[in-house]
């Protein structure tokens, strides 16, 4: 292989991309064989693919979704500053675009004009909101942290005429902290009688195919119900940096071949080997829980070594 051949394969090789998206969609689609339709969202990921309504095309990007608060002209602004443990804020932010004005008309993704992620650095608590619009281009939303310590908020949208964006800022709660380590490698979750199992494996660089369980009182659940126009929402973090990832299961209510329930399939893409914490919201008996989980993704899969064709050894001097 040539010197550019071999940079080529190596620049590849790093290319970080996260499969799936939120926030404002659909997202996911099928892998096992991997899915006829483009699911991919953590990536190019600051990014989160669409309900599967909207068509914008997303920028293409080497840094995963919610490491950025400015992407593509769009920034996140919290006005917000202070926030006491345990005690109700009314958080509130804004988007400006690349006119430097807040933005104030957004695309409707999974039946909000935008979805709100807190979780706390260490990964132990995670908090999925909808703000609601307090007027010129502001947002607000009820937010608790109940201990002190550095939070990440995400704001997961898409601006009308433009890419699905993720941006991630800090948020700061005052106070003694101390981090707890990551919880350990889980396959199963247990939340208020419901009991969650995964199945499946994150190999990075590759949809990988998880299948998520929902049990209750040790039987199936096969009446979920609908919420934000999915049977579930996944959100999937790396530890350390909190890369962002949100997918969305295979098929979606009402087409005729999803079943609501016990199983729930997703397909996500992981830009990296290391430690994940994943999030599932679902509704049942008209109330949403979250289901959390640890996985650690594998090995990269190898990249094929390319073929030479006849004209690189000069054996085609045809034209």
């Amino acid at each position: 292989m040539n010197t550019a051949a071999k940079l080529g394969s190596y620049v590849l090789g790093l290319a970080v991309v996260f499969g799936g998206a939120l926030g404002a969609g659909k997202a996911v689609g099928p892998v096992g064989a991997p899915p006829a339709e483009d699911h991919s969202a953590m990536a190019a990921p600051t990014a989160s693919a669409g309900h599967g309504e909207h068509v914008t095309q997303q920028t293409k990007s080497d840094t995963p979704g919610g490491l950025q608060v400015s992407q593509n002209g769009y920034t996140l602004n919290p006005l917000t500053t202070t926030i006491k443990p345990g005690e109700p804020t009314d958080y509130r932010f804004t988007v400006t675009g690349p006119d430097g004005k807040p933005v104030t008309d957004y695309q409707v993704e999974h039946d909000k004009k935008l979805h709100f992620i807190v979780v706390s650095r260490d990964l132990g608590s995670f908090q999925h909101l909808h703000p609601t619009e307090a007027g010129d281009g502001v947002w607000s939303v009820k937010l608790t942290l109940s201990s002190a310590g550095t939070y990440r908020a995400f704001a997961d949208f898409s601006p009308t005429g433009g890419s699905a964006l993720t941006l991630g800022t800090d948020v700061l709660v005052a106070g003694d902290y101390e981090p707890k380590a990551l919880p350990q490698v889980s396959r199963t979750a247990t939340v208020d009688g419901y009991t969650v199992t995964l199945d499946g494996d994150l190999t990075p660089g590759q949809a990988s195919k998880l299948t998520l369980k929902v049990t209750k009182d040790g039987k199936p659940v096969t009446d979920l119900q609908p919420y934000l126009g999915a049977y579930g929402h996944l959100v999937a973090l790396r530890a350390k940096d909190l890369a962002y990832l949100h997918v969305h299961p295979d098929g979606e209510p009402g087409d005729g071949k999803t079943k609501a329930g016990p199983e729930i399939v997703f397909y996500a893409e992981v830009p990296s080997t290391g430690d994940y914490r994943l999030f599932l919201d679902f509704q049942h008996e008209g109330e949403v829980r979250t289901a959390d989980f640890t996985l650690s993704a594998g090995r990269r899969p190898e990249l094929p070594t390319p073929t030479p064709t006849p004209s690189e050894h000069g054996d085609d001097h045809s034209h």
